[in-house]
Formats: C-alpha cells, sequence, structure tokens
C-alpha cells in the first residue's frame, strides 16, 4: 500500500510537466487558435466534408463500374440417356457445357460511361459546394466568437465602472449628500450590466461550439482564439461579381453535370432499344459424339420498347434544365442581397469610425468630470455611461455584420482567398 501512494504522489507531482508537455507538443494548446488552424483542423477532420469527400470517391467507383465489360455466364450440365424400350442400346452418360457472353453495341456503352462521368463530376461539385460552406460557416463562427469576446471584455469594463458609481452613490446616500433615488438607478444600471455580461458570456461559449462542432475535432477548454483575425478583402463591383458567381460557383457547376448526366441517360435509354445480343457457345458430348454449336441469343424487342424509360429520362432532362436555370436566378439574387448587406454594414463601420466612437468617449469623459465636479448628477453620468456602452456594442455589430457579408460574397464568388482550407 506504501509504494502504490508513493507512486500516486510522483505521478500526481508529474502532471504540470505533463501537461506543458502536451503543451509544446500541441500548439493549439499552447497558443490562442487562428483562424488559419481552424479552417485546416476542419479539412482534417470535418465529418460533413469526409461524407463528401466519401461521395465523390463513390461517384467515381461507378465510373469504373460503367466502364466494366460484361462478365460470361457458364453452364455446366450432366445427366444421363437411358432407352425407354430394352433395345439392346445401354445408358450412358451426356455432359453438357455453354459458354455465353453478352455482346454490347457501342453505343450503349457510351452512353453509359457518359452518365457515369456525369455523375463525377456532380460528386466533384459536391464536394466543392461543402468545403465552400464549410469555410464560411467556419469564418461567421469564428468572428462571432471574437464579436462576443470583445463585448463581453465592453460590458465587464462597463461593469466595474458601474459597480464603482455605486459605491461611491451609496457612500454619498448614506452621510446624506445625494437622495436615495441615485442609489437605486445605480443598482438597477449594475444589475442590467450583470444580465448583459451573462448573455454576451453565453454567447460567446454558443459560438465556440458551433465553431468546435464544425471542426469535428477535441479542442482545449476553454478555448482560446486569436484576436485581429484579418477581415476578408473588399469585393470588386457588382458587375464583376457577378460574372464570378456564373462562373466559378459550384451549385452551377453541379446544375450542369446534372443536365448533362440527364441528356446522357437518355441516350442510354433510346439505345437500349435495339436488342443486345448474347453470344453462345455450347458444347454436348456423349459416349458416341461430341458435338460443338455457337448461336447468337437475340432478345426480340415485341411488348416492351422502353417507352416508359425513355419518357422518364426525358422528364428528368427538362428538369434538370428547369433547376439549372432556377439555381442561376437564386445566384443571382443572393448575391444582390449580400451585397446590399455589405454597402448598409460598410457605411455604417465607417460612420462609427469616423468619429461616432470618440464623440461618445468624449461625451463620457466630459460627463464623468462634471459628476466630479458635481456639475452633474449620477444619472447624466450614467447615462453617458450607457450611451458609450451602446455605441461601442453597436460597433461590434457593425463590423459583424461586414464581416459576415465579405464572408457571404466570397461564398457566392467561390474563389480561392487566404485562410481557406488547403
Amino acid at each position: 500500500m506504501k509504494t502504490l501512494s508513493h507512486r500516486l504522489t510522483r505521478l500526481l507531482r508529474l502532471l504540470p510537466a505533463g501537461v506543458a508537455m502536451a503543451a509544446l507538443a500541441n500548439p493549439l494548446l499552447a497558443a490562442p487558435l487562428t483562424l488559419d488552424q481552424a479552417l485546416t483542423l476542419a479539412e482534417q477532420h470535418s465529418p460533413s466534408l469526409q461524407a463528401a469527400k466519401a461521395n465523390l470517391e463513390a461517384s467515381k467507383a461507378a465510373a469504373r463500374t460503367a466502364g466494366a465489360y460484361p462478365n460470361p455466364e457458364l453452364e455446366i450440365m450432366g445427366g444421363q440417356i437411358r432407352p425407354r424400350q430394352s433395345t439392346g442400346v445401354e445408358t450412358s452418360r451426356i455432359d453438357t457445357a455453354t459458354l455465353s457472353q453478352p455482346l454490347e453495341l457501342p453505343n450503349v456503352r457510351s452512353a453509359r460511361k457518359q452518365v457515369a462521368a456525369a455523375g463525377i463530376g456532380i460528386g466533384q461539385s459536391q464536394y466543392d459546394q461543402t468545403r465552400l460552406n464549410l469555410i464560411s460557416q467556419i469564418k461567421l463562427a469564428y468572428f462571432d466568437a471574437l464579436r462576443w469576446e470583445e463585448a463581453r471584455r465592453v460590458i465587464g469594463e462597463n461593469r466595474e465602472l458601474l459597480q464603482q458609481m455605486r459605491d461611491r452613490v451609496k457612500l454619498k446616500v448614506d452621510v446624506g449628500e445625494a437622495p436615495r433615488y441615485e442609489l437605486i438607478k445605480a443598482e438597477a444600471e449594475t444589475m442590467a450590466a450583470d444580465n448583459a455580461l451573462k448573455n454576451a458570456e453565453l454567447r460567446t461559449r454558443q459560438a465556440k461550439t458551433l465553431l468546435r462542432s464544425l471542426i469535428g475535432t477535441p479542442l482545449p477548454d476553454p478555448l482560446q482564439l486569436q484576436h485581429g483575425a484579418n477581415t476578408p478583402a473588399q469585393p470588386p463591383a457588382l458587375d464583376e461579381l457577378e460574372q464570378e458567381v456564373l462562373r466559378n460557383h459550384p451549385q452551377l457547376h453541379q446544375a450542369q453535370a446534372q443536365t448533362e448526366q440527364a441528356l446522357a441517360r437518355v441516350d442510354f435509354e433510346r439505345s437500349q432499344r435495339l436488342p443486345q445480343p448474347t453470344l453462345k457457345l455450347n458444347q454436348e458430348r456423349t459416349r458416341d459424339s461430341n458435338q460443338w454449336m455457337v448461336g447468337v441469343a437475340l432478345p426480340l424487342p415485341l411488348w416492351n420498347q422502353r417507352s416508359g424509360q425513355i419518357g422518364e429520362a426525358v422528364a428528368g432532362l427538362h428538369q434538370a434544365e428547369a433547376q439549372a436555370q432556377q439555381t442561376r436566378l437564386t445566384l443571382i439574387a443572393e448575391l444582390e442581397q449580400a451585397y446590399s448587406r455589405y454597402e448598409i454594414a460598410s457605411s455604417q463601420v465607417k460612420t462609427f469610425e469616423s468619429g461616432l466612437l470618440q464623440e461618445a468617449e468624449a461625451a463620457m469623459k466630459v460627463a464623468e468630470a462634471a459628476y466630479r465636479y458635481g456639475e452633474r448628477s449620477i444619472l447624466d453620468y450614467i447615462d453617458a455611461q450607457r450611451v458609450l456602452r451602446s455605441t461601442q456594442l453597436e460597433f461590434l455589430n457593425a463590423r459583424y455584420e461586414l464581416q459576415a457579408a465579405l464572408v457571404e460574397l466570397e461564398r457566392l464568388r467561390a474563389t480561392p482567398v487566404a485562410g481557406d482550407l488547403s
């Protein structure tokens, strides 16, 4: 027992050193998580991306299947020949072997391979779209967590200041230098700041939880993020953006591949109206003879001329063409909405940065100085502090809206940008 206790004591003493070594071995434990690291980890561990990759591999396997030739069929039978009457003929053995090889017409094989090749394009487009959406979702979650962390800092500083103000007001109320309603007002503002701080902490945890689920791998707790992440690049003009969307977006590539696949399926169904022959080689062996026969089996399209299958394929083609047009219209509408959001958010951020924040800070300092010298009441000071806090939080929201609009424009443009998955 003493030996076991001694070993446990040594193990507990070594735990801090072990944690330190793990932090050195894993940079995610030793430093805040950067946006580039989050994207790289998602590339390696995201379940949605792995599922899309598996779907792409399945489409490639289906293309190999479509290119394979039909297997031959070997049929072996054996039996006996018995005479019906006693004519002196002895019972003998008969053996039969038949080799059948289906023969595909070139147009049938070509159409089937085109259907499978278009399936690869669909799988690749779905993978690209999943990857693009994952990049956007990770960036939004990352920026959202940074916003609420910054909001928590602002609210925390405001809460500390309000607590100091409440303590000073309480002291003045106790000595009779200030009316009691000022203390009530200060306590109410402090309680509101407490609730706002709890809300900011909750929203921060929610954003980080979403980020963890998107990355798909265990991360340190608490998760530290690298502040100062780069805002996405400013977009070009709307006309140029529209051309990029129509040229690059995976949804349009997928719609085009689906149309090509539907067209190839129409050709495949039509090509199957012609009978597909089967080459047969037969050998029959008895005691007295050895027979060889070569023939061709040809199905007769009398009752089923594949009119139903061809009609379904044609309807699928029309549906794919309509869906491609709808996808194009939807993406253009999303682009216009995202660009409008970008313009509004950009204007708001410029308004805050051009002087609104400085004016709110200056007004709070004037109110603080006036309160200290007895020229203003505590209510004026609290109002100025509330205006400053609201202005700072609105600025954080406006900056996040700008980042979100830029991320959405990046998603629609579908162009490689800094920090994307490699």
